[in-house]
């Protein structure tokens, strides 16, 4: 196998949570570029264009229709057995999906609290822990999390999203000091300030829009497919020897 072989996805399945747009979507194109079989498991239908994007690379797309929000641990252990059923296996898991409230701290609601902590760690943790067990049975796999700047800092009227991406590197690390001797790599990517809808907010505040831009080395805000070779890396057999890696793609925001 040569060095760009080992890059290489064919025959693989993957699952990527929230794949109906922004960095999902990004992803699940690279994921199908590279060779993989890809399931988008989506709070709403793939209106978004991902199966598109799949398709158009020559891959099976599947649609899993899933709120995380409210899921509970059969749900999301009937989704990956749905995975399994249509497309024949899974070999990568890419939680992705997450979501933001933003309010002054001392407002901060239980609701909005609870929320977040669910979809972006709760329900990650759950479809991590499921997928690793079918891995661990079929010799493995590669769970890739993608966690945040704000795994790294505090962030500004973001308490929950800030626990929840702490929680998230911290789920990472620990699954792979158990998962690394069976087979199973888990990885995160911290991505930087991107072009979602999650920053839509930051980037319509000329205040805070510029404050961003000033401390990014390399001048512009992320945009989603500047994360597609970073995923692919992970999923990859290029990989095989990274466990509990945390890999900024962010322009160099951590390096200032």
């Amino acid at each position: 196998m040569t060095i760009l072989d080992a890059f290489r996805l064919d025959g693989k399945v993957a699952l990527v949570t929230g794949a109906n747009r922004g960095l999902g979507r990004a992803i699940a194109a690279a994921l199908a570029e590279a060779g993989a079989d890809v399931a988008g498991l989506n709070r709403s239908s793939d209106n978004g264009g991902a199966a598109a994007l799949v398709t158009a690379a020559g891959r099976r797309y599947h649609h899993i229709a899933c709120d995380l929000g409210a899921a509970t641990r059969a749900d999301l252990k009937a989704a990956i057995d749905e995975v399994i059923d249509q497309l024949g296996g899974l070999d990568i898991l890419v939680n992705n999906a997450g979501l933001i409230r933003r309010a002054d701290i001392l407002d901060y609601s239980d609701e909005d609290w609870n929320l977040v902590i669910q979809v972006n760690l709760t329900a990650a943790f759950q479809l991590a822990q499921l997928a690793a067990g079918r891995m661990v049975e079929a010799g493995g796999g590669k769970i890739i999390n993608i966690a945040s700047l704000l795994s790294f800092q505090g962030g500004i009227r973001v308490p929950a999203y800030t626990a929840s991406k702490h929680g998230l590197v911290g789920v990472t690390l620990a699954m792979a000091n158990e998962l690394a001797g069976k087979g199973v790599n888990v990885n995160a990517i911290a991505p930087g300030y991107m072009v979602t809808d999650n920053t839509a907010a930051l980037r319509a505040d000329p205040k805070r829009n510029a404050a961003i831009l000033e401390r990014i080395p390399a001048g512009h805000w992320g945009e989603p497919e500047e994360l597609q070779g970073a995923v692919v890396f992970l999923a990859s057999d290029a990989a095989n020897y990274v466990h509990g890696a945390v890999l900024p793609v962010d322009g160099g925001w951590l390096a200032r």
